[in-house]
């Protein structure tokens, strides 16, 4: 018998006759046991033809497992709209197919069409957007294995290896950059101020500060509770004495149960970036956008020599290796670095070496 736990807890069986595959996820398995004693079940039922879906596996349509997986995505991710448009193009290719009918190589066929359909601005897509619809159409197959409806993941890395993605690109608010953009904001852009100072001095995700609500924000010991994240995990969060002041104010006249509202309709902000991308372009500022002021935040705090893991608890990463992408050096600190250098070789220094008996 084949049985094995993943990573997430779940209890599966594998096994092959007659040269054909089964792979079941046995959702109601607490132990290695309970697994073996599913899969004998399953294995006598399908010996004897009463597993009436043994013939029919695969059979489902690429629709039912959309509906499906857009069930899932709605009950259990943050981020679900994005999935849902993504999925949608994935519909677009495989809509009219069966499951059986996925192969790793239409999933190679899927990738190429997708790279040479360009988007609306008609640039092409990115090896990175790909990649993700592909995670998606995995995730997809991992559903219908664990349920029954298929045998085998044609998406698995080792058929279908992840497109080389270019290097994240280095972008962070300068101070100039700053105190000039705040400063812009102003006259029928004001409401764009506290939520700029937000996000550079939280570190907060767009999605995060826009559902802000004021029963999480705790003025007089100076905490924000931040829920809906990505991650699913809420995370107790400082407020700076700057970030302080701005809220202060909000409060004196925000009566809604969120903390940025528009004040001509009395609800909370759904998208900024219109409004971020006029006061980008009145102080010819290029190459930024709002998740920058995240990455900005991250960036100071580590240039201060706040450790890694304070910044990863703050920022809410699971994975200590994505904060330290974040925390690229900025270029003052790369030059003490040089200075250090050209300073090593001062008599004051080698002397001192000397006494330590370093050299």
């Amino acid at each position: 018998m084949t049985v094995y736990q993943k990573k997430n807890g779940k209890w599966y069986f594998e096994f092959m006759i007659r040269g054909k595959r089964y792979h079941r996820g046995v959702q109601e398995a607490r132990t290695k046991r309970d697994a073996e004693k599913a899969e004998a079940i399953f294995k006598a039922e399908l010996l004897q033809g009463r597993y009436n879906l043994a013939d029919n596996i695969g059979e489902m349509n690429f629709m039912k497992l959309v509906e499906e997986y857009n069930t899932y995505a709605m009950t259990s991710k943050i981020a679900w709209k994005k999935d849902l448009s993504r999925v949608k193009k994935l519909t677009e290719f495989f809509g009219s197919k069966k499951l059986n009918e996925v192969t790793p190589i239409l999933v190679e066929k899927y990738r190429f069409y997708r790279k040479n359909t360009p988007k609306k601005n008609g640039k092409p897509l990115s090896n990175a957007s790909i990649n993700r619809e592909v995670s998606i159409l995995r995730k997809m197959f991992n559903i219908a294995i664990d349920n029954g409806w298929a045998n085998e993941n044609p998406c698995l890395a080792r058929k279908v290896g992840p497109l080389r993605e270019s290097t994240k690109r280095e972008r962070f608010l300068t101070a100039d950059e700053e105190h000039c953009i705040l400063k812009l904001c102003a006259g029928s852009q004001d409401y764009l101020k506290p939520i700029l100072i937000c996000a550079l001095h939280t570190g907060m995700r767009k999605s995060e500060i826009l559902n802000l609500k004021w029963k999480n924000v705790d003025l007089n010991n100076g905490y924000i509770l931040v829920t809906k994240t990505k991650s699913g995990k809420n995370r107790n969060n400082p407020t700076s004495s700057v970030l302080k002041k701005e809220l202060f104010i909000i409060k004196q006249y925000n009566k809604s149960s969120y903390v940025f509202i528009n004040q001509t309709t009395q609800v909370p902000f759904n998208n900024i970036n219109k409004g971020f991308k006029a006061i980008l372009k009145k102080a010819n500022i290029e190459g930024l956008v709002f998740h920058d002021l995240r990455h900005t935040a991250a960036t100071r705090m580590v240039a201060s020599g706040i450790d890694l893991i304070v910044v990863q608890d703050i920022l809410g990463h699971s994975d200590i290796r994505t904060t330290m992408r974040y925390s690229h050096p900025i270029p003052e600190r790369k030059m003490q670095a040089i200075e250090a250098l050209e300073s090593f070789g001062k008599d004051d220094n080698v002397i001192l070496l000397k006494k330590s008996g370093v050299l």
